[in-house]
């Protein structure tokens, strides 16, 4: 088993896991150091530079450890929004839902 799941049923994502927190501790983090050098690299400052990279990696690393779990929840949101959309057409049509 690996540090970072990367693969998820709907039930395990809508839990609070390992994964949540490391995107909370990198989101902040990668904001910060993503403005920090953005606004030193105006100035030309090497310091700066070195900010805005490790900001993009960061948000990179963020986004590649909590994507796979967006995108479950998402997809399952999507089948029920789909079926809540049909059930209420039929409603609408005074039909029996399904």
């Amino acid at each position: 088993m690996s540090f970072i799941k990367r693969s998820w049923e709907p039930h395990e994502a809508e839990e609070w896991t390992r994964e949540d927190w490391i995107a909370i501790v990198l989101s902040p983090l990668s904001y910060i150091f993503l403005t920090i050098g953005l606004a030193m690299s105006v100035f030309l400052l090497t310091l700066g530079f070195v900010f805005l990279i490790l900001g993009i990696i960061m948000t990179v690393i963020m986004f590649w450890v909590i994507d796979p779990k967006i995108k479950t929840i998402s997809t399952e949101y999507e089948k029920k929004q789909k079926q809540y959309l049909e059930d209420l057409e039929h409603i609408q049509r005074w039909e029996e839902p399904e």
